[in-house]
């Protein structure tokens, strides 16, 4: 298993690796394959594995493993194994309840903040995002659903509570490959048209409530794709 030893043999150094472009190039790479669900929840991945699939050197990855295990994005298996967490029934009830107490007062504080430029950004962004849905590209769907909401946690200035939400989306990120895996993009649940008409108007209930909406669909989409994985029929 990726032991305490395994992961200590990097920590001598972290500093200086976590200032390192190298190692934080394969912390983003490997933690953009866990939010966009290119590492399937469930499936043990070796550190082995891993170097070879990045091409990087076993000390980077030791140390992006470690930072990783930290956020929740990643659990030890056996035999220098990790894998991404499986959801349960009740993490997601937990995850509902952080995301629809976090994101909307996120959105109302960005919206008290929100300029053209950013606005126009959003709108760009959506625009992609759309596109990807009508071609049914989960790859980009998926990151440009994650940059459409992190612009808005970004213009907040509550970086504590965006801090959080980031490593709440490592959580459920995986799951929303399974989401498109059993109802395809072009049934995904998405209220950012509603949202981006708020924001464009000023309208910070409207725009609050647009994001509880965006988050209880997109969560209730999670729910039903782990409850039919599970159904042995």
């Amino acid at each position: 298993m990726v032991t305490e030893s395994d992961i200590a043999e990097g920590q001598s150094g972290a500093a200086r690796a976590e200032k390192s472009p190298a190692h934080q190039q394969v912390y983003e790479t490997l933690r953009a394959m866990i939010l966009f669900g290119d590492l399937t929840p469930g499936q043990p991945v070796t550190i082995q594995g891993l170097t070879q699939q990045l091409e990087a050197g076993m000390t980077p990855v030791r140390e992006a493993l470690r930072r990783l295990i930290a956020e929740g994005a990643l659990t030890h298996q056996g035999n220098r194994r990790v894998s991404v967490p499986e959801l349960t029934a009740d993490g997601v009830e937990e995850l509902v309840f952080m995301r629809k107490t976090l994101e909307p007062e996120l959105t109302r504080r960005a919206g008290e903040r929100m300029g053209e430029d950013l606005l126009e950004a959003l709108r760009a962004c959506d625009e992609v995002l759309n596109q990807a849905i009508a071609r049914g590209d989960v790859g980009g769907y998926l990151m440009h659903n994650y940059r459409f909401h992190s612009l808005i946690y970004e213009a907040a200035e509550a970086p504590i509570m965006a801090a959080t939400v980031d490593r709440l989306w490592l959580r459920f990120g995986p799951s929303l490959r399974v989401v498109c895996g059993r109802f395809g993009t072009s049934n995904l649940p998405d209220k950012h048209r509603d949202l981006l008409e708020a924001l464009a108007r000023r309208d910070l209930v409207a725009a609050v409530r647009a994001m509880q909406e965006d988050v209880e669909q997109g969560m209730a989409q999670v729910r039903a794709a782990l409850q039919d994985g599970a159904d042995p029929g």
